[in-house]
């Protein structure tokens, strides 16, 4: 610990160096007109899953604003299209809020080419209170909890803000993708964050500035087991003006014990956030499960034969969704350091499935459905 603690401390101080030398700017990144993906007709009923697979570069979070106004102009979009309604609800993806960490990390954390070297100016802005959770760490990944501990507070606020806003703007129900918080809870109207394991945690946001949750993830995969800890469930089921939903966080959906879970809950609908990574996955041999042990149901001999995302097809959301009326799965793309991202947006109505078009870029998809039609 004290050999990581000098290397990082050597680290921050040659950032704190280039922060004096070198002037911050924050200029907006490029706006991106977003596709718009009409995946039935408006004809099938009057409620309407919006999927916002957005693309975000480290400029969208350098300043809360900056995501806002990214996110405002896909709402906008979705609303010149005719596509919100009282009963919408828009799906934002897996950890779009959790990247919220390298808000105020400046043109460093900016153009850092890598998470890891954008960590320094992050960590320079709570220096102390990240060695606190450092030295108190017990994770695989001490550093990536502490660093998520020592923002937690700022990111549940700029997440809250952003999305409850946006809940209002529009008039609609928000499904906030999801952020990685410890120990979240809902307080008195507001996320409130506390001191036990970091959950992949999400919220949902509605047109009266009300706040439902959390759900939280309940089989995080391989790159997050190092931070992030494993929820136990039941799968919470909230009461919507388009009927019933659960949320499912993305590896969630390929748990058949998750999906038992959703239709004892009575959900008549489900969103799925999501975050496939890195790029052209989809297209590359399946690995198999990732995170934990593969369910019963898995034929071994898919592993390497199935590509990617016919697995999914297969084994995740689209294939498991049995006896829902509607759902949605969203996902992230963008050009996010050395993440890398894929995944096509993929809708379920009355066990039909519907695939969008892939697109490395951001598209909106509405899938429109009767409320009445659920069970």
């Amino acid at each position: 610990m004290l050999k990581t603690l000098l290397s990082w401390s050597l680290k921050l101080a040659l950032v704190a160096i280039a922060i004096t030398w070198f002037p911050y700017t924050a200029e907006p990144p490029r706006w991106q007109t977003p596709r718009l993906e009409a995946l039935n007709s408006a004809s099938s009923g009057p409620a309407n899953l919006l999927s916002v697979q957005p693309y975000l570069v480290p400029g969208d979070y350098v300043t809360p604003q900056n995501l806002y106004t990214r996110l405002q102009g896909y709402l906008q979009a979705a609303r010149r299209e005719g596509w919100l309604t009282a009963q919408t609800i828009a799906v934002f993806p897996e950890h779009i809020g959790t990247w919220l960490v390298a808000a105020g990390g400046g043109v460093y954390a900016n153009h850092a080419p890598s998470t890891t070297l954008a960590m320094p100016p992050i960590i320079l802005k709570h220096p102390l209170r990240f060695a606190k959770y450092l030295l108190a760490a017990d994770e695989q990944d001490p550093l990536a909890a502490a660093v998520f501990r020592s923002r937690a507070g700022e990111m549940a606020a700029l997440y809250q803000s952003t999305f409850q806003t946006l809940a209002r703007e529009f008039g609609i129900t928000i499904v906030g993708g999801s952020i990685a918080l410890p120990a979240p809870r809902i307080q008195s109207g507001s996320i409130v964050v506390g001191e036990g394991p970091i959950f992949n945690s999400s919220f949902l946001f509605f047109a009266d500035g009300r706040i439902a949750g959390p759900s939280l993830k309940q089989f995080p995969i391989t790159s997050e087991l190092p931070f992030t800890a494993a929820a136990a469930g039941p799968v919470p089921v909230y009461q919507t003006p388009a009927g019933l939903l659960s949320v499912l966080i993305c590896a969630d959906s390929w748990y058949p014990q998750v999906w038992e879970e959703v239709r004892r809950s009575g959900a008549e609908l489900v969103a799925v956030p999501s975050f496939s990574a890195p790029d052209n996955l989809w297209r590359q041999p399946w690995q198999g499960y990732n995170g934990a042990a593969a369910p019963a149901d898995v034929n071994p001999a898919h592993v390497g034969t199935l590509t990617e995302g016919e697995a999914w097809l297969k084994y995740a959301f689209a294939g498991r969704s049995a006896g829902i009326h509607a759902g949605m799965n969203t996902f992230l793309r963008g050009d996010l350091w050395d993440l890398g991202d894929d995944g096509i947006t993929t809708a379920v109505l009355n066990g039909r499935v519907v695939q969008g078009q892939p697109h490395d870029g951001p598209v909106l998809s509405s899938l429109w459905f009767d409320p009445r039609g659920g069970r």
